[in-house]
């Protein structure tokens, strides 16, 4: 049995995995975009240390920021961990907020090379975006993300099929639970307000610092949120509290975006996170894992 344990950004996915796997033999693998990466660990609120509590993690921490890493290289990473585990006796946790990993190595998901590569020069992202909402309502590709709008566009003229028809995929490769975490989202708010505060404490700041200085603007760098929105900051454009208001604003409205993925594309069973007493909602959990 694979567990998976999705939501959105803060809210508690790291704490869970860890004490599932105490309970039930695990390890825990990876399924975030961003904490693959060496030296992004504050912004993206990778798992430190002291809070691994001796338990095994994979997939963090071995790409190099100028490393070009895709989602069909973490489904054969991914892949091939979950058999080494499950070979050994250990039960996989597959831990992130990034979905498309998730269906993309628990799935059989084929990736498909087109050969149709139109590159848009001329055209700008929001009107690219406009297009792909005309040919596929469903999309839950970013606004922002042209990568990803070109990618579906070019698939769907190639193929005449939306590009999210082409993700739903239903046929899991492995025997799956789905656990997903949520909470009122005032307070889901609130603690995502705070974490960013925490973040400044624990040096986000001079995190951020380090990859304005490298000059790297690779996804690894441009992708997390956390970075790009104090580069203005760096360059004396914006004031620092405009700026990590901009990250609050930014992780809110991508807790909004990993909702409606997960909704959509995964069979998640919902479990409500009890701030107060945390290991009520780990029992809950154990509860329905075991029954």
């Amino acid at each position: 049995m694979v567990i998976a344990i999705v939501g959105p950004t803060g809210v508690g996915k790291t704490k869970m995995s860890v004490e599932l796997a105490k309970r039930l033999n695990g390890e825990i693998i990876n399924a975030d975009s961003t904490q693959v990466y060496i030296g992004a660990s504050i912004a993206t609120a990778k798992v430190t240390e002291e809070e691994k509590e001796g338990v095994p993690h994979h997939l963090f921490d071995f790409k190099e920021l100028n490393e070009d890493y895709t989602v069909y290289d973490y489904q054969k990473d991914c892949r091939k961990k979950i058999e080494g585990l499950i070979k050994r006796g250990k039960t996989p946790i597959l831990v992130g907020g990034t979905g498309l990993y998730l269906k993309a190595a628990l799935y059989d998901y084929q990736f498909t090379e087109t050969t149709y590569h139109n590159e848009y020069e001329d055209v700008s992202t929001s009107e690219l975006f406009f297009r792909l909402q005309k040919i596929d309502p469903e999309t839950v590709i970013h606004p922002h993300n042209r990568k990803r709008i070109v990618r579906a566009l070019n698939y769907y003229e190639e193929t005449n099929i939306p590009f999210s028809r082409k993700e739903k995929t239903e046929t899991l490769l492995y025997p799956c639970l789905f656990i997903g975490l949520t909470m009122d989202r005032l307070l889901l708010y609130q603690r995502i307000n705070d974490r960013v505060d925490q973040m400044v404490q624990d040096g986000l700041l001079e995190e951020a610092k380090r990859m304005f200085d490298s000059h790297i603007r690779t996804k690894a760098v441009l992708t997390p949120i956390g970075y790009k929105e104090l580069f203005p900051y760096f360059e004396g454009e914006k004031t620092l509290e405009d700026c990590l208001e901009e990250i609050k604003k930014n992780s809110r409205n991508y807790a909004k975006r990993q909702y409606t993925w997960f909704r959509n594309q995964i069979p998640v069973h919902w479990f409500s996170v009890c701030v107060d007493d945390f290991d009520h909602t780990v029992s809950e959990v154990l509860e329905f894992i075991k029954n």
